[in-house]
């Protein structure tokens, strides 16, 4: 791919194509011939200031003239029979502003079977022993059902760079892995988790959040903290000073609190240095959430 990119132009006013279609998306995203870099955000929609973050650094990256496709696609393969598919939030009008204030240059939001023209597809795409861990325990066939799409996401938008954020440090760690095991021509960027002033990461899914639970909910990311401020003493210190801050918590249903090697997503040992994910999810009233912060451990 690595397509060279034009000499400077003058400033240009942008505007963002919302198209439904994979012929529309490509006729938008690729008006000409002219070789410029591109990158893809993959969301589900309900966009909120991360994914804002994560468009501005695709904008960063491919420059004024390079393209930036934003996706907004619910995928069914990746939700389980008793998760949220129905109810999951959708505000495709104000996910395009969003889109076009932070740099895109298309939505590309499709139905399902526009995505899947044959029905459930009998070939998909497995994330193996990696998707079997954490949250891939608590929610069997996610991961391969995410991979799944994001495979023929980035089969029709063809970027030189994905951008995910880290916030789904599991996914991220699987999509580099399969980019890296299938040869994939793309370079998939992590960025930070955004947050509010109080700490809580940003989710689509803190809209369910009642005022009690989202208190209660900031316990998960002072845990992390905690943990991430005892990295120096190793790994034991981390463990202890997160589960220290979450003893007696309010309001949580935890399902995992583990400091994990971010390349393979294992646990890490007691004698392990370097780099490593402390990463949490619980259940908070009636949404699970799940967070984690990265850290060089000694």
């Amino acid at each position: 791919m690595a397509r060279p990119k034009p000499a400077a132009k003058a400033p240009k006013t942008r505007s963002t194509a919302l198209t439904h279609t994979v012929a529309d998306f490509e006729a938008a995203f690729w008006p000409d011939e002219q070789p410029v870099d591109n990158a893809v955000v993959m969301t589900m929609g309900a966009l909120h200031e991360g994914h804002a973050a994560l468009i501005r650094a695709a904008r960063k990256e491919v420059g004024r003239d390079g393209r930036v496709a934003v996706t907004v696609f619910v995928n069914p393969l990746q939700f389980g029979p008793n998760e949220d598919l129905d109810r999951y939030p959708r505000t495709l009008a104000a996910d395009v502003r969003l889109a076009e204030e932070n740099g895109a240059d298309v939505v590309f939001a499709p139905v399902v079977e526009e995505v899947y023209p044959n029905g459930a597809p009998q070939v998909t795409l497995s994330a193996g022993p990696m998707g079997e861990r954490f949250e891939g325990a608590t929610r069997p066939g996610h991961f391969d059902g995410m991979l799944t799409v994001v495979a023929k996401l980035l089969h029709i938008t063809d970027p030189d760079f994905a951008f995910f954020g880290e916030k789904d440090a599991q996914q991220l760690a699987i999509v580099q892995r399969m980019v890296a095991d299938l040869d994939f021509d793309v370079e998939v960027i992590g960025v930070p988790t955004v947050r509010e002033e109080d700490g809580l990461a940003l989710s689509s899914r803190n809209r369910y959040l009642s005022e009690d639970d989202r208190r209660h909910a900031l316990a998960l990311s002072r845990a992390l903290f905690a943990g991430r401020d005892a990295a120096a003493r190793g790994p034991k210190a981390v463990r202890e000073a997160a589960a220290t801050a979450l003893d007696g918590a309010a309001g949580l249903d935890l399902d995992y609190l583990a400091l994990i090697d971010p390349h393979d997503f294992t646990e890490v040992p007691d004698d392990f240095q370097g780099e490593a994910v402390l990463a949490v999810a619980a259940k908070v009233g009636g949404t699970r959430l799940i967070d984690n912060v990265r850290m060089i451990v000694r």
